[in-house]
């Protein structure tokens, strides 16, 4: 029997106005996450955090100890909710995200966080690479501009391109208000 868990990524304060990193549509983003968040917990189903630690040197965000490294109102957790910690991209390496999802007893996960272009990106991939079937929740995502060769791709643009590029093989990209109504128990 499939279990399916929310996995939300890096939702933390930084990434909101006022933060170190604020990306592009990061409050409507952290509230699909907190409706998805909801949903998951009216159904009693299980909810994994994901808290980004910034140990690379020169790193100017998430720095342990800081404010806006905290987890964002929005999606605060809950009583018994897994708070894993990571230092890299992808929120299965170098962390226990893949041993508790396995105590779970999950097999399917739905996606909410930040960056897009980045730690989403690399999760899910790596996600999909590891047996998981991934649902994307493409509203409950947000990132930024990116620059490269003297051109500036604007955040919309970029969230597109890499939710096109993971949903050609490696999640089903969904928006909250259509995923929330298909949650099993």
């Amino acid at each position: 029997m499939s279990k399916t868990g929310l996995l939300i990524i890096d939702i933390q304060k930084d990434y909101f106005p006022g933060g170190k990193m604020e990306l592009d549509g990061a409050d409507a983003a952290g509230d699909h996450a907190r409706q998805a968040l909801a949903a998951f917990r009216a159904k009693r189903l299980p909810v994994f955090h994901v808290k980004h630690l910034s140990v690379r040197p020169g790193a100017t965000y998430f720095i342990p100890g800081s404010p806006g490294v905290e987890i964002h109102p929005a999606v605060a957790p809950a009583a018994g909710e897994p708070v894993i910690e990571k230092n890299f991209p992808n929120s299965f390496r170098g962390t226990t995200l893949k041993a508790e999802l396995e105590r779970s007893g999950v097999d399917s996960l739905v996606v909410a966080g930040m960056m897009t272009h980045m730690c989403v990106d690399a999760s899910v991939r790596a996600a999909f690479d590891d047996g998981y079937r991934v649902t994307l929740l493409a509203d409950a995502c947000a990132t930024r501009a990116q620059a490269w060769g003297g051109e500036t791709v604007p955040a919309r643009q970029v969230h597109v391109a890499f939710l096109a590029a993971l949903g050609a093989v490696y999640a089903k990209i969904l928006n909250t208000a259509a995923f929330i109504p298909t949650i099993q128990e």
